[in-house]
């Protein structure tokens, strides 16, 4: 009898959620992938030869002991790490709560894509500044969104014919790890893509492209799409992005669907406060954390971890006043660990003239620093290779960049981001979301036509609250009276991009 892949990882699951360990896990792998062989020879061994055989090795690891009392500052130490851990499985898991609740495909308080699960919605132009679900979107791309449990209802994605517009559709797993390639940068085919979690055991149908696996049920979608400022253009991607659809494989007829974006119904939701919706909620987190370490897989290597988890959940289901330990524990590393994520010189490592660049985004695996940063700063960055971000909230001189001052930031002639897709540079306010103002601008860059270049060649684009004034407004973009953070996107980036050998220019500081 053979064992699949897919049973394997199956009995893999069930054992860690028993509290079977690493090394257990190791030979159920191994008595898996090796058959055994039968002789048909008899050998004799003698009684002696047995006596005088070592005891066969053993590999077994000692699990966490259950019943045990755990002490509270024991399980405070355990607490941390998981928040810490746990953090952007936990928001991920309320993000889909919350979007999935669309009747239908829609635009949420008329500014942000939702639809039920196993579907997308698409935005017909730039995401609106008033936006709140996610912090630092851009202004370059149509951005669609939509979540999915792969394993119970797997869903065809359509990618029309997009031409030589740049476009990506990036997959997130419930780790915010990105999975599949889909997009320019991969040469990805026009068809039907069908995205399946790691138990669902169908065959590929008939006319699907290709079976795109996720790693985990959970999964969402967000498509972008890049679209430069002129009407011309927005006229001109409509029928393309009307194509971008995702539905349940049932609905699947091998006919390309098409939805008219411009044209959805808006779908009341929750007012915004001016802040990113807190998705993570401390005094809660607890109580969903058990559903996060299920529906995840460990990692090579974090089956400890894993242990350790569900050995503190255990002992705080029977022991109200730790789980009050647990909750404090959550409250108090959401302060003073988590918040401290929001600061740019927390996420990533330094690029050069004040500005951090972003490490592993979309490609996390084990570095918890840059997975739950990025998930509480940025959270759906792309994969390195269709993305790098530079992030400051200083100038060159290291000193906070205010709206009061004027700033100046110049591209030497030929030394702008290296792409082969654009680049941009956003401004955001102190909460990571766009300023609004009377230009409704947002970031410059490729999508830009009309930018004024200085007479060698070279790039300044200005940042603050008062105009520059004269030519120079074309390149300005407005800023809060407060603090404010700049953001240089560099899609599909080339060698200079990809290797670190390009470094953004100094913002200097002039009035």
């Amino acid at each position: 009898m053979t064992t699949s892949s897919n049973d394997l990882a199956a009995t893999r699951r069930d054992a860690l959620k028993s509290g079977i360990g690493a090394a257990s896990l190791a030979a159920l792998a191994t008595r898996a992938a090796a058959p055994v062989a039968i002789s048909t020879t008899t050998v004799a061994v003698s009684t002696t030869a047995q006596a005088q055989r070592a005891p066969a090795p053993t590999n077994a690891v000692t699990e966490p002991a259950t019943g045990i009392v755990m002490f509270p500052d024991y399980a405070k130490a355990i607490a941390q790490m998981a928040y810490i851990w746990g953090w952007p499985m936990i928001n991920m898991i309320n993000r889909r709560a919350a979007i999935t609740q669309a009747p239908q495909p829609g635009h949420l308080n008329g500014v942000l894509p939702a639809a039920p699960r196993g579907q997308i919605a698409m935005l017909d132009d730039y995401i609106e500044p008033s936006e709140t679900f996610v912090t630092c979107p851009n202004q370059d791309v149509v951005y669609g969104l939509g979540f999915f449990s792969l394993d119970e209802e797997p869903v065809v994605i359509q990618v029309p014919d997009f031409g030589d517009r740049f476009w990506i559709y990036a997959l997130y797993d419930a780790r915010t790890d990105q999975f599949g390639e889909l997009g320019k940068p991969y040469g990805s085919r026009p068809g039907f893509y069908l995205l399946a979690g790691p138990n669902w055991k169908g065959l590929k149908p008939s006319g699907i492209t290709e079976i795109v696996r996720c790693s985990t049920s959970l999964a969402n979608a967000i498509p972008r799409i890049f679209q430069d400022d002129t009407p011309e253009d927005k006229k001109a991607i409509q029928q393309i992005i009307n194509q971008v659809v995702v539905y349940p494989l049932k609905d699947f007829t091998g006919k390309m669907k098409t939805i008219d974006w411009s044209k959805v119904p808006d779908i009341q939701g929750p007012k915004s406060d001016g802040e990113e919706t807190k998705w993570v909620i401390p005094e809660k987190f607890f109580d969903q954390f058990g559903e996060a370490i299920d529906i995840v897989d460990p990692l090579p290597g974090e089956e400890a971890l894993y242990g350790q988890f569900r050995l503190l959940l255990d002992a705080a289901a029977r022991d109200p006043e730790l789980k009050k330990v647990l909750v404090a524990t959550a409250v108090d590393t959401e302060e003073k660990v988590i918040k401290q994520f929001f600061q740019w010189k927390h996420n990533g490592r330094p690029a050069g003239n004040g500005w951090n660049r972003s490490t592993n985004n979309a490609q996390f695996g084990l570095d918890y620093f840059n997975r739950t940063g990025t998930a509480k700063s940025n959270m759906f960055d792309n994969r390195p290779t269709e993305t790098q971000y530079f992030y400051t909230d200083n100038d060159g001189a290291g000193v906070e960049l205010n709206g009061g001052k004027s700033y100046e930031i110049t591209f030497a002639k030929g030394e702008e981001p290296p792409v082969n897709g654009f680049w941009s540079l956003t401004l955001y306010n102190d909460k990571h979301l766009f300023h609004a103002n009377d230009l409704r601008r947002y970031s410059l860059g490729t999508k830009n036509k009309n930018l004024k270049r200085n007479a060698d060649g070279s790039l300044t684009l200005y940042a603050g609250a008062k105009s520059p004034g004269g030519d120079k407004q074309t390149n300005w973009l407005p800023a809060p009276d407060g603090h404010f953070s700049l953001y240089i996107r560099a899609y599909w980036g080339k060698d200079g991009i990809l290797n670190g050998s390009w470094t953004p220019p100094a913002i200097k500081k002039v009035a």
